[in-house]
């Protein structure tokens, strides 16, 4: 039987190895009792120690960190972007800047690591007001608000360094869209694209929209309100754009990308 090794130890990786263990013997490092409730093997064994026919990276931090690239050069199959391809999600700046050259649309912005400059930006945009951390904050970087004082306090706050340390001392101020959201999920071999269901995730912590904006407090799938030609339109004008995008800066792509299309 083939042999997968699945990296982490949260609610993702559970899923990853729940569904991989239909087809394969599964090692989790280092997982959880959760997982390991389901007759999952985990272990303390670094990643880099371990064999298998199939690697699967599931938290941003490793992945960020270029743990693919690492397990590349041993010679393994892995399954998530290397360090250059990472850097989409690991930084928001790069890929408001990435999205650009791709002519993706997204949000108008402005990126700030001087407070006088972001402050004075915020001072001429309309509410909604977006502010987010440049680098990864486990899903608990984004602020939106109507109201100003917040969102000087929050520019403030991150930008010295005591909202979340480094990954704060760059911000991202993006004008607020406003309408439902859906994610689209697109596995990529370097090359090709597959593009899953689509699902619709809520961020809010309350029910009504109402409270900090988090890593996501639920998700259904598939989105019956998404029609077959709004996915058309995504695929041709995000996704397709995007690979292009990687493919001419010279990033070779595997794993899974995710948009979000208000």
């Amino acid at each position: 039987m083939r042999r997968s090794v699945v990296i982490g130890s949260g609610a993702r990786e559970h899923a990853l190895a729940w569904a991989l263990a239909k087809s394969s013997q599964v090692v989790v490092t280092p997982g959880n009792p959760g997982i390991a409730a389901h007759g999952i093997t985990c272990v303390d064994t670094p990643s880099t120690e371990l064999d298998a026919d199939l690697f699967v990276i599931g938290p941003d931090q490793p992945v960020v960190d270029g743990l693919a690239d690492e397990l590349r050069a041993q010679g393994k199959t892995v399954f998530g972007p290397g360090a250059d391809g990472a850097r989409l999600e690991g930084s928001k700046a790069y890929l408001k800047e990435f999205l650009t050259a791709a002519n993706v649309p997204s949000a108008a912005y402005g990126v700030f690591d001087d407070e006088d400059e972001a402050l004075a930006y915020l001072a001429v945009m309309s509410p909604p007001f977006v502010i987010k951390t440049d680098g990864l904050a486990a899903g608990k970087g984004v602020l939106v608000t109507s109201d100003l004082e917040e969102a000087t306090a929050d520019v403030r706050d991150k930008l010295s360094g005591r909202s979340f340390g480094g990954a704060g001392s760059t911000v991202v101020i993006e004008e607020g869209l406003d309408g439902p959201e859906c994610s689209i999920m697109v596995l990529c071999d370097g090359a090709n694209v597959a593009t899953l269901v689509a699902s619709q995730d809520f961020k809010r912590l309350g029910d009504g929209d109402a409270g900090a904006n988090t890593g996501g407090m639920g998700a259904y799938a598939p989105m019956a309100s998404l029609s077959a030609e709004e996915l058309d339109e995504i695929h041709e004008r995000i996704v397709e754009p995007t690979v292009q995008e990687l493919r001419r800066r010279g990033i070779d792509y595997r794993g899974c990308c995710t948009r979000g299309s208000c």
